[in-house]
């Protein structure tokens, strides 16, 4: 159900901490001009999200121009690992604006190539050809290129099925929507490319036989034959829900994989860079993947994203025939690395797996309290709290929507809920979040938790 923020102001309560500030109406009255501007010139579509207008944002948080600030439980999607608005990184900007190259297409730069090379040093073996791209969606498109190609190659034309899971977002454009598996988002597509298959996620919630023989038994439902499969792709959590599946039920599905010539795809957009406690998500299944997709996190700021693999695979096509306008872009490249360096040299992955302890414990907490708390996922700081009707396991996004309002309202920032029916709360902080801010954050979260089940309590006596 699509929904949308009142812009009328009202007064809500003021908040005065070390670390939030909310001190007028919301939405601002004097943001007005701005949001109904952006409402008359941009698509409707864009306006699901709170309407906070941002002014400029440090580390962990975000400010407004009238004196307002918030908690940023959001990154800006899952964007600013290292933190908003890093010195470091504004450097590395400028630095590379003032040297004149502010673009170079697929002509080589020096700046590409340490780029290219620091992600292979990073990445284990056999994960070392880089191919640097825009946005994430590019990344999972091309995956899907690369899968159907080797597939045809070594299999025939008939090997050139891709898997993926039900619930899985892989991004907005044509074959990423076909790999995703969220019906609502591809029925414009109308004529399904039926080589596209989608499958249960293990989630344990949902999907409650999380074995891998499942997995094998809902392909041959839907008679899907191993040697006809090019490549299994997965979100390493699911982008909607924080959802992990079992490791060895991924353990199972990487030697599946190898001994069907299947390539083995792991859609990292959301998870890499040290946002789930270690710096690449799909450590903690204990398996390396064929290909893996990386963006939002990947800069802190500018778009850039990377598809890293195995190099037969990144090689099948010849020169000039997989490239792309900005691949690489000089300056979004220098944003990149100042961005991999901080999360390094401040071992920004282990702040985010402490922090998320803390994080996860107070939301498990929670949903002890809570009856309307369905279930808690995620691993480091990434988090989901799935908002149901008691005693049931029916999404209730009415509640989650008043949620994530009063949580704004209290100067905890957050996208709007997402996954099953708007029901999913999203917890994303950037990785430089300290011990406080996460404590007083879930404080605020769970008051603004406590009173939207309230009010709906007292309405319904």
């Amino acid at each position: 159900m699509a929904r949308e923020y009142d812009l009328t102001p009202r007064p809500v309560p003021r908040i005065e901490t070390p670390l939030r500030r909310i001190v007028t109406d919301f939405p601002v009255p004097e943001s007005l001009p701005v949001l109904e501007a952006l409402h008359r010139w941009e698509p409707q579509s864009m306006r699901g999200q709170p309407p906070v207008v941002w002014e400029r944002a440090e580390g962990f948080q975000v400010y407004d121009a009238w004196g307002n600030r918030w908690i940023d439980w959001s990154s800006g999607v899952l964007i600013t690992n290292a933190g908003h608005g890093r010195r470091e990184i504004i450097e590395a900007i400028t630095g590379q604006a003032h040297a004149q190259l502010l673009t170079n297409y697929c002509f080589p730069s020096r700046i590409r190539a340490r780029l290219v090379e620091r992600l292979a040093e990073l990445s284990p073996e056999p994960l070392k050809k880089v191919f640097l791209l825009t946005t994430g969606s590019e990344t999972v498109e091309c995956a899907i290129k690369l899968c159907r190609t080797y597939g045809v190659k070594v299999g025939g034309r008939a090997k050139h099925v891709i898997v993926s899971f039900e619930n899985a977002f892989h991004g907005r454009t044509l074959g990423a929507q076909q790999a995703g598996g969220i019906p609502a988002l591809k029925e414009w597509i109308v004529n399904l490319d039926p080589g596209f298959v989608q499958v249960p996620f293990p989630d344990g919630f949902r999907t409650t036989d999380t074995s891998f023989d499942y997995f094998l038994e809902c392909l041959d439902e839907r008679g899907v034959e191993p040697a006809n499969i090019a490549g299994v792709m997965l979100e390493t959590y699911q982008g909607g829900n924080a959802a992990f599946a079992p490791r060895a039920y991924m353990q199972a599905l990487r030697e599946w994989c190898s001994g069907h010539d299947i390539l083995l795809v792991l859609d990292e957009v959301q998870a890499g860079f040290g946002r789930t406690g270690t710096l690449w998500g799909f450590e903690h299944y204990g398996i390396v993947p064929d290909l893996v997709c990386w963006g939002k996190g990947i800069s802190s700021s500018l778009p850039i994203s990377a598809i890293v693999g195995r190099p037969d695979v990144m090689d099948l096509h010849p020169p000039g025939s997989m490239t792309s306008t900005h691949t690489g872009n000089p300056v979004c490249c220098a944003a990149a690395l100042a961005s991999i360096e901080l999360v390094i040299r401040e071992n920004l992955a282990e702040n985010a797996r402490r922090m998320g302890e803390l994080l996860h414990q107070r939301l498990q907490a929670m949903k002890l309290r809570f009856a309307e708390i369905g279930w808690v996922d995620g691993k480091g700081l990434v988090a989901a709290v799935m908002c149901v009707k008691p005693g049931t396991k029916e999404p209730d996004g009415d509640l989650a929507w008043d949620v994530v309002r009063r949580s704004i309202e209290k100067g905890v920032l957050m996208f709007s809920p997402v996954g099953l029916g708007g029901a999913s709360i999203k917890i994303c902080p950037p990785l430089v979040i300290t011990e406080e801010a996460v404590l007083e954050s879930t404080e605020a979260f769970e008051e603004a938790f406590a009173e939207a089940v309230a009010q709906r309590k007292g309405a319904a006596a």
